[in-house]
Parts: C-alpha cells; sequence; structure tokens
C-alpha cells in the first residue's frame, strides 16, 4: 500500500489541537478540499469536497485519546489518515500517516500535498486560539 508520513509541530497544547482533529465539524476550518462535513452514527461522518456539491463520502473516525491518536477512513476509497498527537512540553507534534490502496496510488502527489496543506492550516488555527 502506498502512503507518507508528514509530521508538524504547533506552538499550541495537545488540547488546543486534538479539539480541531477529533471533531469532523471542524474540518472544512483546517482540511484542504473539504466543503462541509455532516454527523452520522457510530463515529461516521459524510464530506463534501470543494466544488463535487453532488459527491458525498461517507467517513469514519475513531479516537484514541488517552493513545493522542485519531484514524480517519474514507469508506468510498479506503483512504487511511492515521494523525498521533505528543506534547512537546506546552507544544505538540503532531504526525500524520497517510495509507493508500493500489488502485488509487495515481493519487499519491495529489494527497501528499492536500495533507501537507492540511496540517500547516491545522498547525496555525491551534496556534491561533490559546487554551482557556
Amino acid at each position: 500500500m502506498p502512503g507518507f508520513t508528514l509530521t508538524a509541530h504547533a506552538h499550541a497544547p495537545v488540547e488546543e489541537v486534538w479539539k480541531l482533529l477529533h471533531d469532523p465539524a471542524r474540518f472544512p476550518e483546517w482540511w484542504a478540499g473539504v466543503d462541509k462535513v455532516a454527523p452520522g452514527p457510530g463515529g461516521e461522518y459524510t464530506m463534501w469536497p470543494d466544488g463535487y456539491p453532488d459527491f458525498p463520502m461517507r467517513q469514519q473516525i475513531a479516537e484514541d485519546r488517552a493513545g493522542g491518536r485519531v484514524v480517519i477512513s474514507c469508506l468510498v476509497s479506503d483512504l487511511s489518515f492515521v494523525w498521533r498527537l505528543r506534547a512537546d512540553g506546552d507544544d505538540t507534534d503532531i504526525d500524520v500517516e497517510v495509507g493508500i490502496p493500489d488502485r488509487e496510488a495515481h493519487r499519491l502527489p495529489a494527497q501528499r500535498e492536500m495533507v501537507s496543506d492540511s496540517l500547516a492550516a491545522l498547525t496555525a488555527l491551534a496556534e491561533a486560539f490559546p487554551a482557556d
């Protein structure tokens, strides 16, 4: 399975990053290419990509708060995004590991760019809102 891993450092507490990462309703604020999100049952949600209002994509989110991990799986194209948060003093290290099935391997460069942009936006948004 093709894939890649990216890492960023946020000058924000883990809790601030977690608030953005575990809540699909917040994804349009930072996830590149996400236009809107509608929650569903049991960790499922539907995401509509930018520019494709008639193309809803079912997704699954699973979180392990104690382990600082959020796993997002596209139920349409079987892409997986494993996000991990690690405290670094008062800051947070963020890793994202992306897995792409062989039949979707042609999407690897575009996914790398999209996830890189998303990681930068997530970091900036977390840093913009200090903990209460």
